[in-house]
């Protein structure tokens, strides 16, 4: 068993896999429960970090790992939602184990931190070149983009679209189906 190509993003180069993917793959490894357990809730004392513990569990043995999410390594609009996102991202971890995939889960990552990068250099080793986000968007954007529209039923303008844009539509589409689920 292998992961559905359509649970597959490429952004900048690297291959992601989406939570959504993950949990597909562990259904089809009889996975029999995921749990999830906050570990640390965000205090102004902890940089309003939270840490979740996620256990998953198929008849081949139990999967434990940890997922954070603070103000800095998410997104400005899932900052309201630190505990799901560690949430997600500790059941993602989980998933990663049990499943044997070795690709970091999309959700794991701060897609406004990657396009950040690209503005200084410096401080980050993301770092791509300045024309890079102007270009259009990358087939498998488009595809995941459309995916996540058709499962949110929203009509979506693709031909305005660059790689920048597309990757900032994918984070706020994921984060809507996060939400209704």
């Amino acid at each position: 068993m292998s992961i559905n190509e359509k649970f597959i993003i490429n952004l900048q180069g690297k291959s992601f896999v989406t939570y959504e993917g993950l949990l597909d793959l562990a259904h089809q490894k009889n996975l029999k429960s995921i749990n999830v357990e906050l570990v640390q809730t965000p205090s102004k004392e902890n940089n309003m970090t939270a840490i979740c513990k996620a256990t998953a569990v198929t008849d081949k043995g139990t999967f434990i790992d940890y997922g954070d999410a603070s103000p800095s390594s998410v997104n400005s609009k899932i900052q309201p939602h630190i505990i799901r996102m560690a949430s997600t991202r500790a059941k993602a971890r989980a998933l990663r184990d049990l499943t044997n995939v070795g690709m970091t889960a999309i959700e794991e990552i701060n897609l406004e931190a990657d396009n950040e990068a690209r503005d200084n250099p410096f401080e980050s080793s993301a770092y791509v070149p300045n024309d890079f986000f102007n270009e259009p968007p990358t087939k498998r954007q488009l595809d995941t983009i459309k995916k996540l529209s058709d499962d949110l039923n929203r009509d979506i303008d693709l031909a305005a679209l660059d790689k920048r844009s597309a990757g900032a539509l994918i984070s706020s589409l994921l984060e809507e189906k996060y939400k209704r689920n």
